[in-house]
């Protein structure tokens, strides 16, 4: 998507779709969240359907003419799709291929064999920090259960404290760095630079996932003492591969994206003129599909051709990559359309100005907002795209870093204690054979810690700089 583009679908139409005062889009705004609220919750309905269901429900409660409530839905849903469904898949190629070349057992074999007693928990987070970078957050999950489960077992180490910081590394790389949906929904949402989200991102994710992660697992190991559930300890996909990648060709491979992104960022801010050759040069091979492309075409050779794969091998795995997130690309997409449904009522310059009347700082405001989706829906990635289609208008003023600083705003508060309603909640139950009041002691406190210190890191950040 161009910038004329995304520029054109945050900015506030010429138009509305609808003549509703403050009162009744912020009703329209609560019936809408609660029909998603209640078909996802209550009656289990899928949340492609639920945030479609919702988006008409917002548009119907606001007063706008049924098919202009539809002409916004399906733009959004299109202008989303557009702008981020390639990357979705591209991330999903590249995860399938760390995974099932066995890179990625290359990478936590590797790590864990340099490491043991005290450094373990530092060495778990550093594995799913690294392998977290470009697998969404429940592939992160199987890929790495049984290796936390493995390493307690044999080092007869707490469950606890292995398995928590590994869980650390996966949530704060979903929730705040891209290439994952969520973070990229919201980039694309508010009009924030890619590279710099991705480097304020970073610089937030370090210090978070240490606290949440190692410093936290003490904690959680003394309030929860759990035997490593041994019927969950599947066969490990390298094992029935006769060769796998190399480590170095491996993380090379993995990084790649993120130091293409990053060197753009850098280069726009040290160069900052936009014809000038070594630009324009970066302004290419950092942007996000040429990067992520880059590094499934590079994998495809450093993974797949390491490993053995043959040709046929190489077509299946991309073509297997691609099926799973077929339901991710539809949330996302159906949310796309409920921002824009959101936008073209109104909804966005009624936060705006509630905002400056009330004196809200923008950050705090999409945390919280972020924050109460989230908790209503168990979604993070609803969270952050519902977040930011309410707050996108904020950014319209805001500088390059306040701006990507939003989306990380949006993204921590998209963490705020996981619960019942969470799939990732009975996951982490389900693979660490604990009760409901175990999984809350510490996964739940795990995702609160990591939003709470993110979104505080978050608005230190927007006083210094």
């Amino acid at each position: 998507m161009t910038r004329l583009n995304v520029e054109l679908l945050a900015a506030d139409p010429v138009e509305p779709i609808t003549s509703a005062g403050h009162a009744q889009l912020g009703i329209a705004v609560l019936a809408g969240i609660a029909v998603i609220v209640v078909l996802i919750t209550k009656f289990k309905v899928h949340a492609f359907l639920a945030l479609t269901i919702g988006s008409l429900a917002l548009g119907a409660f606001a007063g706008a003419p049924l098919d202009k409530a539809i002409a916004s839905f399906t733009a959004g849903l299109g202008t989303t799709v557009a702008g981020v469904g390639v990357l979705i898949a591209l991330g999903a190629i590249l995860g399938k291929l760390l995974a099932d070349s066995g890179g990625a057992d290359e990478i936590v074999d590797t790590i864990l064999a340099k490491a043991g007693g005290r450094a373990m928990p530092w060495a778990m987070v550093l594995i799913a920090s690294v392998i977290g970078l470009p697998l969404f957050f429940e592939v992160g999950i199987v890929l790495l259960i049984p290796v936390v489960l493995m390493v307690a077992k044999r080092g007869n180490y707490s469950l606890m404290r292995i398995g928590i910081p590994a869980l650390a590394g996966l949530s704060v790389m979903h929730g705040l760095i891209p290439p994952h949906p969520g973070p990229l929904v919201a980039i694309d949402a508010v009009d924030a630079n890619l590279g710099v989200t991705l480097a304020l991102g970073l610089v937030v994710a370090i210090p978070t996932v240490i606290i949440a992660g190692p410093l936290f697992s003490k904690y959680a190991a003394r309030w929860v003492d759990v035997p490593v559930p041994e019927r969950m300890i599947p066969t490990r996909a390298s094992e029935e591969l006769e060769r796998r990648p190399g480590f170095g060709a491996t993380l090379a491979t993995v990084l790649l994206p993120v130091v293409l992104m990053l060197a753009k960022a850098l280069v726009d801010i040290v160069v900052d003129d936009p014809e000038h050759m070594a630009q324009r040069v970066f302004d290419v091979v950092g942007s996000p599909l040429i990067a992520l492309l880059a590094a499934v075409l590079v994998g495809m050779f450093t993974l797949g051709r390491a490993a053995g794969f043959t040709k046929e091998r190489l077509g299946s795995t991309v073509e297997k990559s691609l099926a799973p997130i077929a339901g991710i690309l539809l949330i996302v997409g159906a949310g796309g359309g409920f921002k824009q449904t959101l936008i073209d009522s109104g909804v966005g310059q009624m936060i705006l100005q509630i905002s400056e009347d009330w004196s809200i700082p923008a950050l705090v405001l999409a945390w919280l907002i972020a924050v109460a989706i989230r908790l209503a829906t168990g979604s993070a990635t609803v969270a952050t795209i519902s977040a930011a289609g309410l707050v996108a208008p904020l950014a319209a003023d805001m500088s390059t870093t306040h701006t990507a600083l939003l989306v990380l705003a949006i993204g921590a508060g998209s963490l705020f204690f996981s619960h019942v309603n969470d799939a990732g909640f009975w996951m982490v139950k389900e693979y660490f054979g604990m009760t409901v009041g175990q999984t809350v002691k510490t996964w739940s406190v795990m995702e609160t810690i990591i939003s709470v210190v993110a979104g505080a890191l978050v608005l230190l950040l927007s006083l210094v700089i």
